[in-house]
């Protein structure tokens, strides 16, 4: 093997070894309604960057506590601002931001069970309405917001049948464990099947869905390269195409 050539091989293993030397694994904790999304984002992310990902998916209020009783995660990206917020000024927290705007939609599994959401839910003509908890998840809350706008959150009470996470509010419907529920719309976004109705903006708050990077995560590199990564055109394509809104 020429100099010149020997000096390139080595010169490439050298840049190879260092890569693999920067490369780091992020852990994150991630609202149960950005699944499929996130899913999407970190393989295109660990091919992008060599780092890797380790993520748990669940509902933002238990994701929360899990973070506050010391799991260890690195980056945290919830269903709403208040959780993060929360977790800012107890000083667990930093640099949060929008990464989403998600949207609400009643969907049924039924293609003819929809034609209009809002005199299905008035008429009540249904045994079972999935929602997702809405102590614990953003989505769920939102769901009564429109509930209550509606002016049935006490009529349907004996309906409702509650999931742990949107997730599983997702699974109740597909399932047949109930005729129909409110899901994100990113969990249908790219599935034509069923019924739905996409719930007016004027029912419900907006749901602000914010990312943090949580203390200590700051020495892993990979940790602020995902949020960098989240905030860019690749990411924001991904995110738009599965129904959310982006600032």
């Amino acid at each position: 093997m020429s100099t010149p050539l020997r000096s390139l091989t080595a010169a490439a293993l050298l840049l190879g070894a260092t890569t693999l030397a920067q490369a780091e694994e992020v852990r994150v904790a991630v609202a149960a309604n950005f699944t499929a999304a996130m899913k999407e984002i970190a393989t295109a992310f660990e091919q992008a960057t060599g780092h890797s990902t380790r993520i748990s998916y669940g509902s933002t209020g238990k994701l929360y506590t899990q973070i506050v009783n010391g799991a260890p995660f690195d980056v945290f990206l919830a269903a709403d601002q208040r959780r993060p917020a929360l977790l800012v000024d107890e000083g667990r927290a930093s640099a949060p931001f929008t990464y989403a705007i998600g949207e609400l939609a009643l969907w049924s599994a039924d293609p003819a069970l929809i034609t209009d959401g809002a005199a299905l839910l008035e008429s009540g003509a249904f045994e079972r309405l999935a929602i997702a908890n809405p102590k614990t998840a953003p989505y769920g809350a939102a769901a009564m917001e429109v509930l209550e706008s509606l002016g049935l959150a006490e009529t349907l009470a004996p309906k409702l049948v509650r999931g742990d996470n949107i997730a599983q509010t997702y699974q109740f419907v597909a399932t047949g464990n109930a005729e129909l529920g409110f899901v994100a719309l990113a969990q249908i976004a790219l599935d034509p099947s069923g019924s739905r109705w996409t719930v007016e903006q004027s029912h419900y708050r907006p749901i602000r869905q914010d990312a943090v990077l949580l203390d200590g995560a700051g020495s892993n590199p990979a940790a602020q390269a995902l949020l960098d990564y989240l905030q860019g055109e690749a990411a924001r394509a991904v995110i738009t195409r599965y129904g959310y809104a982006t600032d």
